[in-house]
């Protein structure tokens, strides 16, 4: 199957209420639409990972995070808007419309515009931003393939996109936009 026709079954199984697996710039993720609150408990259900951590949203375009971040200063979104589309991950204020199973225990949101191509399609097809977390149980090692995702998850993903990881080697960093504070 092509990348073309993987993508477009990763757009119809988020639209469908799925979890997908799919290439960021360093890590395999796992994602859905972070307004639907049944696919998000799937993803952390898959990984035990606790919903009061919160989770990454990823988008293709900021105007797909706008209406969900607070910025406390005007600096805060600049500073943010310099290092995107990019591998860094900001966090902000949350706005109303940001659903308690993405924010988790927090007032925050997590937030990255992409420069990853397959990130960008998805995002752009459906239109919204995408949870984001790495393909793996929580505390474990990440997934380097998606060969070894399927193992580990098997037809608990409803879509896989086998395409190649960006350049980065680790995870983005994740700062908080207001303060500088580095958290990752």
């Amino acid at each position: 199957m092509s990348i073309a026709q993987q993508v477009e079954q990763g757009v119809n199984a988020i639209k469908s209420g799925g979890v997908i697996a799919y290439p960021t710039e360093s890590v395999y993720g796992l994602g859905c639409n972070p307004f639907n609150q049944e696919a998000v408990m799937k993803i952390l259900q898959l990984k035990g990972r606790l919903q009061e951590k919160g989770l990454i949203i990823i988008a293709s375009h900021v105007q797909q995070i706008l209406p969900l971040i607070k910025p406390i200063a005007p600096n805060d979104l600049a500073r943010a808007l310099k290092t995107w589309p990019g591998h860094q991950t900001w966090i902000f204020p949350k706005s109303p419309l940001v659903p308690p199973w993405i924010s988790g225990a927090f007032d925050t949101i997590a937030v990255r515009v992409s420069a990853h191509p397959i990130v960008k399609k998805l995002c752009d097809s459906l239109n919204i931003p995408l949870v984001s977390t790495s393909a793996n149980h929580a505390n474990q090692e990440v997934l380097p393939s998606i060969k070894d995702i399927k193992m580990q998850f098997g037809d608990k993903i409803d879509a896989f996109i086998n395409a190649p990881l960006g350049k980065h080697s680790k995870p983005s960093k994740i700062t908080v936009a207001h303060t500088l504070k580095q958290l990752r």
